[in-house]
């Protein structure tokens, strides 16, 4: 299948990119690439993107789109992001096809983790 015109990148804003990073690091294994004191890029996690230091915030409130990061273990990975200093701001939910909740990073950004299995 051709990568061409296909999703390969995304960058989010991050009111403070140290401790984004230490969150992502600590609830989800990433690991990143600085390019100076504003900018930080992640690889290897389904899509490679990167952080940008910036007062604005991605959430859904303000129309941002959600990216969803895929659990085998969906409980688990609650408890990661929240020792990890993540805000839930929904808590796990079921819908058609699985379940999911939603969480803000301390930078500011809101994502979700799904997982197929419905709770």
């Amino acid at each position: 299948m051709s990568s061409n015109l296909k999703l390969n990148y995304v960058e989010f804003p991050s009111s403070d990119i140290p401790a984004t990073k230490l969150f992502f690091k600590k609830a989800f294994n990433w690991s990143f690439q600085d390019y100076g004191p504003d900018y930080s890029s992640f690889s290897d996690q389904g899509l490679d993107g990167g952080f940008y230091k910036s007062d604005l915030i991605s959430t859904v409130a303000n129309g941002s789109a959600l990216l969803v990061l895929l659990s085998e273990n969906l409980e688990k990975s609650l408890s990661n992001v929240e020792l990890a200093g993540g805000e839930i701001t929904k808590a796990i939910f079921s819908f058609p096809g699985g379940s999911r909740f939603h969480f803000l990073e301390p930078g500011g950004n809101e994502l979700a983790v799904w997982s197929n299995i419905s709770t």
